[in-house]
């Protein structure tokens, strides 16, 4: 296999820690599908060359925590302006029964080629949309559309056998599994599609809903048994609102994690999308537990839930990734977007908890909560490691060649900067995607995906938007 060197970059962030954040380059060889040489390289006869001439180097995001069906219910209004509980209603499980396989397939195929387009190339999708007598299989759906575009897929499955008595109206689709269909459908997928090795384009996850609300607690212990058997991770939802901290406590006189903690479902093959709301004992408890968080800032800015405390949680042990959560309570659901407001967020909440020094205070803070390097290295190695995929997320030597290669050259919002390490991150908005490689193999070029054709897709979505619509307004 002819062998691939980037050359010229005018900066690579490794998705590393502390002094190893940033390599010097300014090239990167690859080859068989792997970081070969990092450094000043010369061309080897034969060897392709990719000119990064104005571009920095990434290592690939990898997303921890999506929804993707939510693709085709952006800025829907009944839920625009609604915290989690009611938003739950009114959007995703008002048009739960809508979706058939073109649409779920459609809706699965604009998130994952967002996301790509964002320099992403391992999602990790939380799909619970699953029902008694479903007619067409969402799982291997999702498994198709990301091997189409040659990303990495980690499907959570998700689903309940209770409801939170807010389908009490709504139709079939709403219903519970049984726990045998559930942890029957769980044997099948990990026999089809899981692969343990550290590098793998498809792995299986077990991942009901919500632990507090979507299973009794016996059947999460059998559920969190039989993926420790089966080799399996596990997540969830978890202490996303103060809605949580006040259920959990009224149904079992303890804490979310400390209800987490009764049922198996800590440890360091545990991760959880959220945890805006924690307890100091509660993060400790995450902590000495190695349990992980998907850290999901615009969907929690978005429902008004808060903005999770990740400087203290990884502080206190707890591995640390970023998700962009549904498209439904996050319209751009893009890792640039994420990091973006990760970068920022984490500061605010710096600046929030700011006193004056008259009131004993220690005046002014924040602006130090959170690097840009900080946040590179949660989506990108931190979400590695949550997902035990260790051969992907950072470059470095013998590593996979999951690579994002951002043009500053085309957008004034780059110009200027005294810094363009920092760019995709610190600056936001859109920069160009020179290429986006999987497994040494380009995913993107010049900011497009060979052979889609973009107005056709944004005119399916059109469609199917205003299909989902009637179907909900004559439910």
């Amino acid at each position: 296999m002819t062998s691939l060197l980037i050359k010229n970059a005018a900066a690579i962030m490794t998705g590393l820690a502390g002094a190893a954040a940033r390599h010097a380059g300014p090239d990167i060889r690859i080859s068989a599908g792997r970081i070969a040489a990092l450094g000043a390289l010369t061309p080897q006869p034969g060897e392709q060359i990719l000119d990064a001439t104005d571009c920095v180097i990434y290592p690939a995001w990898v997303n921890t925590h999506h929804h993707l069906f939510q693709a085709l219910l952006k800025g829907e209004p009944l839920g625009l302006n609604a915290t989690l509980t009611p938003w739950l209603a009114a959007t995703p499980y008002r048009f739960r029964a809508g979706f058939d396989a073109a649409s779920f397939r459609l809706a699965a195929r604009i998130g994952l080629i967002e996301l790509a387009l964002s320099g992403c190339a391992t999602v990790a999708d939380h799909n619970y949309l699953y029902y008694p007598g479903q007619d067409y299989d969402s799982s291997a759906i999702l498994f198709e559309e990301a091997a189409r575009l040659g990303l990495r897929f980690v499907l959570c499955r998700g689903g309940a056998t209770l409801t939170r008595q807010l389908e009490a109206e709504l139709p079939q689709a709403l219903r519970p599994e049984s726990m045998a269909a559930y942890m029957a459908d769980m044997e099948r997928l990990a026999s089809q599609f899981h692969d343990p090795a550290p590098e793998a384009m498809r792995r299986v996850v077990m991942a009901p809903t919500t632990p507090p609300y979507s299973m009794q607690p016996g059947e999460l212990r059998e559920a969190a048994a039989v993926a420790r058997k089966l080799g399996l991770r596990l997540h969830s939802h978890l202490s996303e609102t103060v809605g949580y901290q006040d259920s959990v406590n009224a149904m079992r006189g303890i804490s979310p994690v400390r209800y987490c903690e009764s049922i198996d479902w800590l440890g360091a093959d545990v991760w959880f999308a959220h945890l805006v709301k924690l307890d100091p004992d509660e993060i400790a408890l995450l902590g000495a537990t190695r349990t992980g968080i998907a850290h999901c800032p615009q969907s929690n800015g978005r429902l008004g839930s808060g903005i999770a405390p990740i400087r203290t949680l990884e502080a206190a042990g707890v591995p640390v990734s970023i998700g962009v959560d549904g498209a439904a309570s996050n319209e751009a659901a893009d890792m640039i977007s994420e990091t973006h407001v990760a970068w920022l967020m984490q500061r605010a909440k710096g600046g929030e908890a700011a006193q004056p020094k008259f009131r004993g205070g220690a005046g002014e803070a924040g602006a130090d909560a959170a690097s840009v390097e900080d946040v590179i290295r949660w989506g990108s190695s931190g979400g590695a490691a949550v997902l035990g995929l260790p051969a992907i997320g950072s470059l470095a030597e013998g590593q996979a060649a999951d690579i994002a290669i951002y043009d500053l050259s085309r957008n004034p919002r780059y110009f200027g900067l005294h810094d363009l390490a920092i760019a995709p991150v610190a600056c936001g908005g859109s920069a160009h995607l020179r290429s986006l490689l999987v497994g040494g193999r380009e995913i993107v070029r010049e900011g497009a995906i060979p052979d889609l054709d973009m107005a056709e897709l944004a005119a399916e979505a059109r469609a199917a938007t205003r299909a989902l619509i009637r179907r909900a307004e004559a439910a």
